[in-house]
């Protein structure tokens, strides 16, 4: 299974920069796999898909302000990429620019000092500067009171593909609004479709509603780079199915009824469960030719060629299908990737 077989021509003036600004008003592609038809619609319009008794599975993962940027004693920006937590305030990061040397000392200013910032100080963040030194390759080691102090200089890390700096906008729009547990770098992003209002509605038509969490790293968007996918391996990340939740997807099964995960992260944390894992850490790889044994149906946004969240949006519906819905959907000038527009396969 060759990696070229994973891509597709995307015009660049479709992937969103900015969120809409009522998250339901997204456009919907609804994808029919035994049918093999594509409908048109808005994401507000996904509560007419669901039936009674129907299990809807959200990530409640939360985003860090994971995005730091300092300045050199010598001069220069650069800019951090938190990917995770090794011992005490040393951190694993990608790290801009890669010249930047071990020892090296970073001061570190919060934004709120350039810019008021009035959704930080209501959460009653403070602080100053701080500085880190750049301990090891990838590595930097912060100078610091705590962990909050750091993540309080942060922002929200946006996809390399948006083309701008983190807004005020970011803090609220790229967090579902269901989000609890702290710990992502990325958000779940075809849950920021969701408001309250439309989860109310579906709960009120009889179906239920399960949050697991699955932590988004790196691994999620780390490049594949081999031609044969089948080699590529999957960092793990860090997933938790609840007592709770456990208790709500067995009962579906027991009911025969279909269960909605609502993002690939969401997916994996379920396909993970069906193999009898409720915590830990999964490196579970999608591509396919895999079976889906707790997976019914699947709302996803439009993912980038060649990744593995494509990959596994293939294996759910067809490469061939798949395809045929991401044309359609540029043909229609669909909005893609994190802040873009949404599909629903069945």
């Amino acid at each position: 299974m060759k990696l070229s077989d994973f891509d597709y021509p995307l015009p660049k003036e479709l992937i969103a920069q900015y969120p809409l600004k009522e998250r339901d008003a997204a456009r919907l592609l609804v994808l029919n796999r035994k049918q093999g038809t594509i409908e048109h619609h808005l994401f507000k319009d996904t509560i007419d898909y669901f039936q009674e008794d129907d299990l809807l599975v959200l990530n409640d993962t939360k985003v860090l302000p994971s995005r730091l940027i300092g300045s050199r004693l010598t001069g220069g920006k650069v800019e951090l990429l938190l990917l995770r937590q090794k011992s005490g305030l040393t951190f694993e990061a990608l790290i801009r620019p890669s010249r930047v040397k071990p020892k090296e000392k970073i001061i570190f200013t919060p934004p709120f000092l350039q810019r008021r910032d009035s959704m930080r100080e209501r959460a009653g963040f403070n602080g100053g500067r701080i500085s880190g030194e750049i301990s090891a390759k990838n590595e930097i080691t912060f100078q610091a009171k705590n962990i909050d102090t750091i993540y309080n200089l942060g922002v929200m890390p946006l996809p390399p593909y948006i083309k701008r700096d983190s807004e005020d906008l970011d803090n609220i729009y790229y967090q579902t609004v269901y989000a609890q547990e702290l710990g992502s770098i990325a958000s779940p992003t075809a849950g920021l479709h969701f408001t309250k209002e439309l989860l109310a509605q579906i709960k009120a038509q009889g179906v239920n509603i399960a949050y697991i969490t699955l932590h988004i790293s790196y691994s999620t968007f780390k490049p594949v780079k081999i031609e044969d996918i089948t080699q590529h391996k999957m960092e793990k990340e860090y997933f938790q199915v609840s007592k709770e939740a456990q208790k709500s997807i067995n009962e579906a099964g027991a009911k025969k009824a279909r269960i909605f995960a609502v993002g690939t992260t969401a997916c994996r944390a379920l396909e993970t469960y069906a193999r009898g894992h409720k915590e830990g850490y999964t490196d579970l790889f999608i591509y396919p030719g895999y079976k889906f044994r707790m997976t019914d149906c699947l709302i996803t946004n439009f993912h980038l060629p060649r990744t593995t969240l494509f990959m596994l949006v293939c294996a759910f519906a067809g490469e061939k299908l798949i395809k045929k819905a991401y044309q359609e959907a540029i043909d229609k000038k669909y909005r893609f990737y994190s802040y873009g527009d949404a599909m629903l396969i069945v």
